[in-house]
């Protein structure tokens, strides 16, 4: 396969956009009319490696030739530090050109420190849902009913098929997740077949239990993607159901001798509740290689995405398909970027980050807070500063700003030497303070303090974007810590002013003493904004 780096979600209206009928509509890009260019940078596989450093800078570095406006990245790997990422160094020479760069988070979630593209200047996006599914049921023997997600091309028999799990081949293992080679066609042919999740990709399994003669495929999570069901378009009657779900159509399995279902034909619906949900696979937190800078910074839309597809790839070969990942997510953020810069051509890279972030939403469509695929509430680990709100960015009032110099002071800060830094820039009149900054107090719009001892201080700087006005400070506290913020009043009597502010942090010690992190949250009103940034913190062991 190849991936590519690209301009942003863009390009023309494109009419009768559907897998297979569903989610029938006029397709757009993020910033509709966009000029989109793709630029190769991965091919195929060379000693087990398809994506080179050499490929990736000179990737970035076409794109800054010819004068992009922004870049989305879908590419990752395993955090490393700055001087060895290539997409950290080519992000920031493209946004020493005023170019914004926004990367996934990559999917390697529920597991914790495995977010991806963790540079400062890079915006890192994770993956949520939103409020269009795909349901259909699955209806077992016992009258039971389970709502799942699904997309296939023809209408199953409304009357039960035997259902059947193989554990006859091979090792359990291999017969739960329907592996290539260990379906026997005697048992399965004419039969839904039940799979586990994992290892394989979704529609392979489909695919396994079509070539032995299964009619239909149950897809049942295992505990570690919990109540994340994806709607994939599928090449025979299949149903995607929850954990819990899959652990009770195993257990009537396994307590009945002749087990039976059958599977109803899928619809679009729109509206659902909760959502946004985060999924299961969105890569989390904490930063492994800077646990003072959060990560990911936003989640967006990249759960079941209608997107356009290769017919040269995949077992259904259809030219709109529905695709999952943080992949999908990262360009809905891109299109948006393109937006800002329309409406706002002189705002800096950190600038239109500072917005997305600050006006983000940690809260779902029933105003209770996100959830995770497992049920259980999501934190900035997983959605950064929230789900992204595009028409709230559009004027956040007040901005968190970064300059290039930032930057490299930041490097400078890591310890990184006149070598190091040259991987990132050519400008030679650089050096690094005699007092390097702290971490801490680099100007982010979120704050994480990794390693906290009962009594710290960070400062941040805002610059307003907006009308004059008068905001005032509001904190939620994380457990066992107390937040104030001197001066608690900013008062802004022309747009470009800048002020700054410190944010105080005090915590007992005895019995606050925690290995986990603690969350909370800072935010700036003046009666139209809000201006909201996450806050996590450690204990220091």
């Amino acid at each position: 396969h190849f991936l590519y780096i690209c301009y942003y979600l863009g390009g023309t209206f494109v009419s009768g956009a559907s897998v297979f009928g569903f989610g029938n509509g006029t397709a757009k890009g993020g910033s509709p009319r966009a000029r989109v260019a793709a630029y190769r940078i991965c091919y195929p596989p060379v000693n087990g490696s398809e994506c080179f450093d050499a490929d990736i800078i000179a990737g970035f570095d076409a794109a800054i030739s010819d004068g992009v406006d922004v870049l989305s990245v879908s590419l990752g790997s395993e955090p490393t530090a700055f001087f060895n990422d290539s997409v950290a160094i080519g992000s920031f020479h493209a946004v020493n050109n005023g170019i914004v760069v926004v990367c996934s988070a990559g999917n390697s979630g529920p597991v914790e420190s495995t977010v991806s593209n963790v540079a400062p200047w890079e915006i890192t996006v994770g993956a949520s849902t939103m409020d269009r599914e795909f349901p259909n049921y699955v209806v077992l023997g016992n009258q039971m009913r389970y709502k799942v997600l699904s997309l296939f091309l023809f209408l199953f028999w409304f009357h039960p098929l035997s259902l059947v799990v193989m554990l006859l081949i091979m090792g359990l293992c291999c017969r739960l997740l329907c592996k290539p080679g260990t379906l026997d066609p005697k048992k399965v042919k004419g039969k839904i077949l039940v799979c586990l999740r994992g290892i394989t990709a979704r529609v392979d399994k489909g695919e396994q239990a079509a070539v032995v003669g299964a009619v239909g495929m149950v897809l049942a999570n295992d505990l570690s993607t919990g109540n994340e069901v994806v709607a994939d378009a599928h090449v025979l009657p299949a149903s995607h159901v929850n954990y819990g779900s899959g652990l009770e159509i195993f257990h009537y399995i396994n307590s009945t001798k002749e087990p039976i279902a059958y599977i109803t034909p899928s619809k679009t619906q729109i509206g659902t509740k909760p959502a946004p949900l985060m999924a299961a696979f969105s890569s989390k937190g904490p930063n492994k290689i800077t646990p003072d800078i959060l990560k990911p910074d936003i989640t967006a839309p990249g759960v079941s995405i209608i997107a356009a597809y290769t017919e040269a790839q995949g077992p259904t070969r259809v030219q709109f398909n529905s695709v999952s990942g943080t992949s999908m997510s990262c360009p809905h953020v891109a299109g948006i970027v393109g937006l800002l810069i329309t409406l706002h051509p002189h705002w800096s890279p950190a600038a239109i980050k500072s917005a997305i972030m600050t006006t983000a939403s940690t809260r779902d469509n029933k105003l209770e807070p996100i959830l995770n695929a497992s049920n259980t509430m999501a934190n900035p680990f997983n959605y950064g500063a929230g789900h992204i709100r595009p028409n709230k960015a559009m004027d956040p009032g007040l901005v968190y700003d970064l300059t290039i110099k930032d930057h490299l002071n930041f490097l400078c800060a890591l310890g990184y030497n006149d070598t190091l830094i040259s991987s990132f820039t050519q400008d030679d009149t650089h050096k690094c303070p005699s007092q390097p900054i702290t971490l801490s107090n680099y100007n982010y719009p979120s704050i994480a303090i990794p390693s906290f001892n009962g009594s710290m201080s960070v400062t941040r700087t805002v610059t307003n974007i907006g009308s004059p006005g008068i905001y005032r400070a509001r904190v939620k506290n994380p457990s066992g810590v107390s937040v104030s913020v001197e001066p608690d009043v900013l008062e802004f009597k022309k747009a470009g002013e800048v002020k700054s502010f410190r944010v105080l942090f005090n915590g007992s010690k005895v019995g606050n003493r925690g290995k986990e992190y603690v969350f909370g949250g800072l935010v700036w009103e003046d009666g139209k904004h809000k201006v909201k940034s996450p806050i996590v913190l450690k204990w220091s062991s």
